[in-house]
């Protein structure tokens, strides 16, 4: 994408767990399902090997914390005419939070901050 985002838009630089990114614009009130379904819709082609089988298991990551569906982009208060990174993985079911409200998955440790440091699966790594 250019490096010009307009000044209403936040533009989403996706990482998928093989590495690849791309980048799409969206609407602060876009909810994470939305998100899912305009990147499915849209898959690029250079993540053929990565489709999925629906937008209902695409999880968005965004500071080590998956996001439930309903939340919007204006929610996280991302900033306007910028770009803003996430991973994106494929996953059936959110973990539930754990009384931290950390994500209660087995194998992940956890920065003071909330983030993911490492996983045991390599699932994903956010410092």
């Amino acid at each position: 994408m250019s490096s010009s985002v307009p000044a209403d838009m936040i533009n989403l630089r996706l990482i998928l767990v093989s590495g690849k990114t791309k980048e799409f614009l969206f609407s602060p009130n876009d909810s994470a399902a939305d998100i899912a379904k305009h990147v499915y819709d849209n898959w690029p082609m250079d993540w053929e090997e990565e489709q999925v089988s629906s937008p209902n298991i695409l999880r968005l990551i965004y500071q080590g914390r998956f996001l439930h569906g309903n939340v919007t982009l204006g929610a996280l208060k991302l900033p306007f005419g910028k770009t803003t990174v996430m991973h994106l993985v494929a996953r059936e079911t959110l973990p539930e939070p754990n009384s931290q409200g950390r994500l209660g998955t087995r194998g992940v440790s956890y920065s003071s901050n909330g983030k993911v440091v490492r996983s045991l699966t390599g699932f994903l790594s956010i410092s």
